[in-house]
């Protein structure tokens, strides 16, 4: 974990893949725990912290989490998350170039709780939810493709699904169709940036999150 932004209200980290931003079954300590015990050490805070989890990355995935650090930016920042008034960008490491170099993809996704995994529809059908989002090409290594992912909804393993769907799996995700796992069990989707409007300040705040240490991530740049 390393922490990108903080304020009285907010704190902003770059979770590695592999943690958890919640408490679950594996009992795992989750990414939040790790925040709270940052916060409590870095201010002497008696007692417990009080931090909101607003938003989630699934274990695999790395970069950036917001969290609230006040009962007043919590419910405010719920509510633009809902609004679509936070604007996440994704980047995707994956082997097979998308159709085009860049475009809307507008699919229906289906979720399996049981398999905790998502299916995708090219049209509607019972049970779904309609998922948009809006990806570019910007970068190739000698085996691979650097796609840009800006979500307009927020589904279920909603990126994951949709690559998957055109064709393009995200390298390292056997769930959607990878060939082959990656060493660390991680898959290469990166939560790189984020910007919104600061729920208490009203000031814009955008940060960003570099890149896993990774050589495969940096043969891009």
């Amino acid at each position: 974990m390393t922490v990108l932004y903080e304020d009285n209200h907010l704190i902003i980290v770059s979770k590695a893949p592999g943690e958890i931003v919640q408490g679950d079954k594996t009992g795992d300590t989750p990414l939040s725990e790790a925040v709270k015990q940052y916060i409590k050490e870095a201010y002497a805070k008696p007692g417990n912290v009080f931090l909101g989890v607003v938003h989630r990355l699934d274990r695999p995935v790395s970069g950036i989490v917001l969290f609230a650090r006040t009962s007043k930016a919590l419910p405010r920042l719920n509510q633009m998350f809902s609004a679509g008034e936070v604007h996440k960008t994704y980047w995707a490491i994956v082997q097979t170039p998308p159709p085009q170099p860049e475009g809307t993809l507008v699919h229906w996704l289906v979720r399996n709780e049981k398999q905790n995994k998502s299916y995708a529809y090219d049209r509607e059908v019972p049970n779904s939810k309609r998922a948009e989002l809006d990806y570019r090409l910007i970068g190739k290594s000698e085996r691979y493709y650097l796609v840009e992912v800006n979500l307009k909804t927020g589904r279920h393993h909603q990126i994951r699904c949709q690559l998957a769907k055109i064709g393009c799996p995200i390298k390292g995700d056997l769930k959607y169709g990878a060939k082959r796992s990656n060493p660390d069990g991680s898959i290469s989707l990166h939560a790189r940036s984020i910007q919104f409007v600061h729920p208490v300040s009203q000031k814009p705040i955008a940060v960003e999150a570099p890149v896993p240490q990774d050589l495969l991530w940096h043969s891009f740049e």
